[in-house]
C-alpha cells in the first residue's frame, strides 16, 4: 500500500447531515463500512492516506453535500496518545470479527472432490473483500486463508499438479496462437513470458502447422498448450510448468471464470478485462497491440494482489 505523504499518513472524514436524513446517513454510513473505514473516537472515520482512500472519502464527500449535509476531508500526520503502530492495530482489529466469522463458516466445511462448491466460492469472495480492507495484514488472514486449500481436492482419479514441462526446454521460442487475443490468450502470454520465457515473441495464425517451430498455445489442435478438460490455457500451463504462486493461480481462477463463462470460482476480474479487451478489438487495433494491452492489464492486476503469501507449500 502506497502512503501519499508520509508527513501526514491519515485521513479522517467528518461529517454531517440534516436529522431528517437518517436513510441518507445509512448509506453513507455502509459505503464508508466497505471501503474499510473505522470510527474514529466518534469524531469522524479513518482510512490510511493513499490515492484510492482520497478517491473513496471524495465520493463519499460528494453524497453528503449531494444530500444538504457538510463534510470534510483532514489529513492527520499523527495522533498524540496514539502511536503509528497503534492507529494500525486498529485497523488490524476492525478486521478480526470478520475473519473470525469466516473461520467459522469454513471450519464447518467438508473437501469435497472437483471445483469449488457455491458456499466455498461464496465464502471466498468474502475472504477478498476483507482483503481489501486489510490495510495492514491482520495475523488471523493467512490462518483463514489456509482453510480454503483443502475445499476442492481433485477429483477421483485426478493427481496433484506436477510439472510436465521444463522452463529450460522453452527459452527464447515463438509462440503462436489465434488472432484477436480474448482474457485466455493475453494472460497466457502474460505467464508465458513472466514465469517461463522472458524473451518469448509471439505471432498469430489460424493454422498452427505453417509455423512448425513456433510453440502453439490456444488453438484449435492437439498440439502446444491448450485447454484440458475444464481448464483454460492458462490454467493448463500453470499446472504443466508447476507454477505455485499463489496470485498467479488466483488470476487463474478469474481467467477461467471469464474464459470457460461457468462461475466456478466466483470472480468477476476477468469479465470486466474481456470487456476491455473486446472494447479494443471492436476499436480495430492490431492483434500485436491487442496482445500487449492485454498482458499490461493482467500485469495491473497481478500486482494489486495482496502478497500475503506467495507460494503454496
Amino acid at each position: 500500500m502506497n502512503i501519499t505523504d508520509t508527513s501526514a499518513p491519515w485521513l479522517l472524514m467528518v461529517f454531517s447531515l440534516p436529522s431528517a436524513k437518517a436513510s441518507e446517513r445509512v448509506q453513507v454510513w455502509r459505503k464508508l463500512q466497505k471501503f474499510g473505514a473505522i470510527s474514529f473516537r466518534n469524531s469522524g472515520y479513518l482510512l490510511p492516506n493513499t490515492p484510492e482512500n482520497r478517491e473513496r472519502f471524495a465520493w463519499a464527500c460528494a453524497v453528503v453535500r449531494s444530500h444538504k449535509g457538510e463534510a470534510s476531508v483532514l489529513e492527520v500526520a499523527s495522533v498524540d496518545d496514539l502511536s503509528a503502530e497503534g492507529l494500525r492495530d486498529l485497523f488490524r482489529q476492525a478486521r478480526e470479527p470478520e475473519y473470525i466469522a469466516l473461520q467459522r463458516e469454513l471450519q464447518k466445511l467438508k473437501a469435497q472432490p472437483g471445483p469449488p462448491t457455491t458456499q466455498v466460492v461464496r465464502l471466498r469472495k468474502r475472504f477478498d473483500e476483507i482483503v481489501g480492507m486489510d490495510f495492514f495484514g491482520s495475523q488471523r488472514r493467512p490462518v483463514v486463508e489456509q482453510l480454503f486449500e483443502p475445499l476442492a481436492k481433485p477429483a477421483a482419479g485426478q493427481t496433484t499438479m506436477k510439472p510436465k514441462a521444463a522452463k529450460k526446454d522453452y527459452q527464447g521460442k515463438t509462440w503462436v496462437t489465434r488472432p484477436r487475443p480474448g482474457i485466455d490468450r493475453v494472460s497466457s502470454a502474460w505467464l508465458i513470458t513472466r514465469f517461463i520465457d522472458p524473451k518469448a515473441r509471439f505471432l498469430f495464425a489460424d493454422d498452427p502447422g505453417k509455423h512448425r517451430a513456433a510453440v502453439p498455445f490456444d488453438m484449435y489442435s492437439t498440439t502446444g498448450f491448450g485447454h484440458e478438460g475444464d481448464r483454460c490455457t492458462y490454467e493448463t500451463l500453470c499446472r504443466s510448468f508447476g507454477i505455485r504462486d499463489k496470485r498467479m493461480l488466483l488470476i487463474a481462477e478469474a481467467v477461467h471464470d471469464a474464459d470457460l463463462e461457468d462461475g466456478n470460482f466466483g470472480h468477476h476480474e476477468g469479465h470486466a478485462m474481456n470487456q476491455v479487451l473486446r472494447g479494443w478489438a471492436a476499436q480495430n487495433v492490431p492483434d500485436d497491440q491487442l496482445l500487449r494491452r492485454g498482458m499490461d492489464l493482467i500485469e495491473g492486476f497481478y500486482n494489486s494482489i495482496p502478497q500475503s503469501k506467495e507460494t503454496l507449500p
